[in-house]
């Protein structure tokens, strides 16, 4: 990369890296995991093809936003109210327990990072923790998340890849694997329902594209630089394919060190955190337990503060394209950001208190509903950005794949919705 170039790409880094955070929390961390400790690499084909058929539909929130300056809830309005408040309904809807099942993944990591097993419930940690994250972002920001995802990214980053080396040097419990296994779609089997957990979250949910817009938006005004649609595109993509490339490191983990060994992973969040960094120290070393704690909790922390800032973000954008009031007027007293984010929090708390100790249930539950969801919103960003102007549409390539995307989301919904009237 030529030094002009790395330039622009450093003054445009920000939206991309958020978005890796987002994705690597709990479909890395959670749902990858799983997936290798129950299936060993039988579901690898539905991570590769979750994440390389989903890739048009989050790149498209970039795109836009570089080439309209506007965020792509601003074009669902412009594609109608109806489409405004569909998304706003898919935003309603989801944004509970999304919300709830990042909480609890990130407060079993808290729990355990500072040992507070045994001096209070779990569901204070998660109160502590949402308090936390909800004051960070009243008042910090974009700016704050901005600097805490940087720091936090590369610590997660540097200690997963130095995990999986070392247990691919020490090699699995069970020496044999299957890479495909036609019982995951039968509709009757347990697996069924796990493999659209799995692909709605893989590697994040669709609906969550118009966050990338809005966090472009947001890097620009914060520093100040208006930075190229290539530029934009090149610095989303790194964040992209980096969270790609790690959700099968989080598989090998879990099928190198739990698949065939007769353990499994426990349901509570406490104690799948525990078991989480337990397979990090068994393929590192017990020394490193305090640094893998840290750095899962960070990334789960950044994931939850993304989310947060992400759903206030977009549901304060329909509220004010709905109550057709000028930016300048919201801006002046954004009440609505800073309401929106105490409403999530609590509405979140609500579902975890209900769902208790059933981590699995509670995640499975929310990813489902964002896998439902995601053929819409799919249509609706391919639909916008064929209307950009010539030079800002996305390639041939990117067209064909946005197709096979919009085929293999529907299909799968629409199979998934009729195996639960089975």
């Amino acid at each position: 990369m030529k030094k002009q170039s790395l330039q622009n790409f450093l003054r445009t880094l920000g939206p991309g890296l958020l978005f890796a955070s987002t994705a690597i929390g709990v479909s890395h961390l959670v749902q990858s995991t799983r997936a290798g400790s129950e299936y060993g690499f039988a579901l690898l084909w539905a991570i590769v093809a979750a994440n390389v058929l989903k890739f048009p539909f989050f790149e498209y929130g970039s795109r836009y936003a570089s080439a309209t300056g506007e965020s792509l809830i601003d074009g669902y309005r412009k594609m109608g109210r109806a489409y405004l408040w569909a998304y706003a309904l898919i935003t309603a809807s989801t944004m509970f327990f999304v919300t709830a099942a990042v909480g609890a993944v990130t407060a079993g990591f808290m729990h355990q990072l500072f040992g507070l097993e045994g001096l209070i419930d779990v569901k204070v940690t998660t109160l502590i923790l949402f308090i936390i994250c909800l004051l960070i972002l009243y008042f910090g920001r974009y700016k704050a998340l901005d600097r805490l995802i940087k720091v936090i990214g590369t610590v997660l980053l540097i200690s997963t890849l130095i995990a999986v080396i070392s247990t691919l040097w020490r090699g699995p419990v069970q020496g044999e694997f299957k890479f495909f296994d036609a019982g995951v779609l039968d509709l009757s089997s347990p697996a069924f329902p796990f493999l659209i957990a799995l692909m709605g979250w893989m590697p994040t949910a669709v609906d969550l594209s118009a966050w990338n817009s809005l966090w472009t938006i947001a890097r620009q005004k914060e520093s100040g630089y208006k930075a190229s649609l290539k530029d934009t595109l090149r610095e989303f993509n790194f964040g992209y394919w980096l969270s790609a490339l790690l959700s099968p490191c989080f598989m090998i983990l879990g099928a190198y060190l739990v698949f065939g060994s007769g353990k499994s992973l426990p349901s509570g969040s406490a104690a799948f955190a525990a078991s989480i960094i337990q397979l990090y120290t068994e393929s590192i070393g017990d020394w490193s337990q305090l640094i893998i704690g840290a750095a899962a909790f960070s990334i789960m922390f950044g994931t939850s503060i993304g989310v947060f800032d992400g759903y206030a973000r977009s549901a304060n954008r329909v509220f004010t394209l709905l109550q057709k009031k000028s930016d300048s007027k919201i801006a002046s007293r954004s009440q609505s950001y800073r309401w929106v984010l105490v409403i999530v929090g609590f509405g979140a708390l609500l579902i975890i208190f209900q769902f208790s100790n059933s981590l699995r249930a509670l995640v499975d539950l929310a990813t489902a509903i964002s896998f439902v969801v995601a053929p819409f919103i799919a249509i609706a960003n391919f639909r916008l950005v064929l209307g950009l102007k010539p030079e800002a549409r996305p390639p041939r390539a990117m067209r064909f794949l946005s197709y096979l995307g919009i085929a293999f989301l529907s299909g799968f919904s629409l199979i998934y919705l009729y195996s639960l009237w089975l």
